[in-house]
């Protein structure tokens, strides 16, 4: 599995946080960020005075940052992001306390799947931090979830400009995911990874996302996937209550 290194520079590492929150979400407020990534207000705006001076960060009269000149979102900001980790946040910790993995929220950004928030657990051997990492759906547990909700007309399209994906086969490849209603990425994304993934859907449309328990391989066992699911379930379905609610 991908872990931090023992090297890691915590300062740097939250610098790049930041950077890539402004590039994937912006504009946010300081609060808002610091909140993202568990740091403090004061140690937030350290940082983004550093990205403003290095022009990866803009600040508006509105006190808004923004991603700067040196940032190019290939994708634009997602205003549903926000919402959505919000309102996942307490089920994302309730899940975790329950089963004692990792927890990660994931969001669809074209044929990508873009991790915005971890629970880790607190087990020597775990699932790290994966915010901010962006994977091919097919690969990714949230994101099979949320592809296989698709029809085969729908994922042609998605894949048309991708010569590696044929989007009528993956549809025929999704076929177990529809039938039990969850996916799992048995090491498609990483080595030593193991994850179940349920899509958060909304009343309107595609879904917003996918929750997952990631754990070591090693720690993988069939016997309580039927437990786990459900639990998976119970939290998303709780999303997305919240999220209808409040549309």
């Amino acid at each position: 599995m991908r872990n931090p290194p023992t090297s890691l520079l915590t300062s740097v590492d939250h610098a790049l946080q930041v950077a890539t929150l402004l590039q994937q979400e912006g504009p946010l407020r300081l609060v808002d960020i610091a909140q993202r990534i568990s740091i403090a207000p004061s140690t937030a705006h350290r940082l983004l005075t550093s990205l403003v001076y290095r022009e990866f960060a803009t600040q508006d009269a509105d006190r808004l940052y923004r991603p700067g000149p040196m940032l190019t979102s290939v994708e634009p900001p997602d205003p549903g992001a926000q919402r959505l980790w919000q309102v996942a946040q307490p089920q994302m910790r309730w899940l975790m306390g329950l089963v004692n993995e990792t927890v990660t929220l994931l969001v669809p950004v074209g044929t990508d799947g873009r991790f915005i928030s971890t629970v880790e657990c607190d087990r020597t051997l775990r699932v790290a931090d994966r915010t901010g990492f962006v994977r091919p759906l097919h690969h990714t547990a949230g994101g099979r979830a949320i592809l296989a909700a698709k029809t085969a007309d729908e994922l042609t399209e998605l894949y048309r400009d991708e010569e590696d994906v044929d989007g009528r086969r993956l549809y025929r490849d999704l076929a177990r995911v529809r039938a039990r209603g969850f996916a799992i990425n048995d090491q498609r994304t990483e080595k030593g990874l193991t994850a179940l993934g349920v899509a958060v859907r909304s009343p309107h449309g595609p879904a917003y996302g996918a929750m997952a328990l990631a754990m070591p391989t090693t720690r993988f066992r069939a016997d309580p996937v039927r437990e786990w699911v459900a639990l998976l379930k119970t939290a998303a379905g709780r999303v997305e209550e919240e999220l209808a609610t409040g549309s």
